[in-house]
């Protein structure tokens, strides 16, 4: 078995089952986002427009360093007062777009509640494997934890939330054995994680057309970087979100994740009316039952 990217030793990986997702062109269908939502363009543009007013609006720390790559930087959004619990944003793209300022918009909501926020990029494929990329997160996870007195931060309230790609990349955050990828890393060095949207097996991905060119995914190293796959060690907290309007496939990633990780779920929030570019937007929205539920993951009174 190739070295898991989550621990860099051969992984205590649960045996995945095989399973009939229907033909090719069935998974395009399926998986293919954007292409369901015709009006993505100008959801992307009015995203762009509110983390340039974010941006402008909070303290903005841009481009940390906390790997080799020119890819390996994130921006803070400092909560400004001491021992802040810390929010670390994995934005989504399939792995192969999007970038971390198209997310800033979801700060403020949480900057004003006293949270800061943390948002990593991670270089994108086909340059980059989908196992690098997770290598990159715990990379950045690591400085952001080993950073936290000169940053402010909180290192006992740190919650990881991704959404898309993003959420598989915060999922295998949760499935990391921190201790095992660098010596002085506890346990525990997460509180919590939410996952909105994610996908936890990506074998189905590795028949999907419109990602073959991209993500160059086979069985086997489809399996690797599936979440599924692991089991945490400790019970740390899961919260799960997946749109009622998405597709029949990322509903049943949902609760495929929600099944493999009984121990850490604690509960699913209902996204009505949204689809999949919508969802990630209940996380900054104040009102939003998810942002409530990520402000109690990190020990926030609302």
């Amino acid at each position: 078995m190739p070295r898991s990217p989550a621990t860099l030793t051969p992984p205590a990986a649960q045996a995945l089952t095989g399973q009939d997702w229907g033909t090719p062109q069935q998974l395009d269908r399926q998986y293919n986002a954007r292409a369901a939502i015709p009006d993505h363009p100008e959801i992307f543009a009015r995203w762009r427009a509110n983390s340039n007013a974010a941006r402008n609006e909070l303290r903005y720390e841009p481009d940390y360093y906390y790997g080799p790559s020119p890819a390996e930087s994130l921006d803070l959004y400092p909560a400004g007062r001491r021992n802040a619990p810390l929010l670390v944003f994995i934005h989504g793209g399939y792995w192969r777009s999007l970038d971390k300022q198209d997310f800033s918009f979801l700060a403020p909501a949480f900057v004003r509640a006293g949270v800061a926020v943390a948002m990593p990029n991670y270089g994108l494929a086909p340059t980059t494997s989908i196992a690098d990329m997770v290598r990159q997160m715990l990379r950045a996870l690591a400085w952001l934890y080993r950073n936290s007195p000169s940053l402010e931060i909180d290192v006992r309230r740190i919650v990881v939330a991704g959404h898309s790609a993003g959420a598989h990349l915060a999922a295998m955050m949760l499935a990391a054995d921190w201790p095992l990828w660098a010596h002085d890393l506890p346990g525990d060095l997460l509180c919590g994680a939410v996952c909105i949207s994610g996908i936890y097996d990506l074998r189905p991905l590795a028949r999907t057309p419109f990602l073959q060119d991209d993500l160059r995914l086979d069985d086997e190293t489809a399996q690797i970087v599936s979440p599924v796959g692991y089991r945490p060690k400790l019970a740390t907290p899961l919260i799960t979100a997946v749109g009622s309007e998405e597709s029949t496939e990322f509903q049943r990633q949902n609760r495929l994740i929600r099944e493999a990780w009984p121990h850490c779920f604690r509960r699913d929030l209902p996204l009505p009316g949204r689809h999949h570019l919508a969802s990630v937007e209940a996380l900054g929205d104040p009102r939003h039952p998810l942002f409530h539920a990520t402000l109690n993951l990190l020990g926030q009174a609302p």
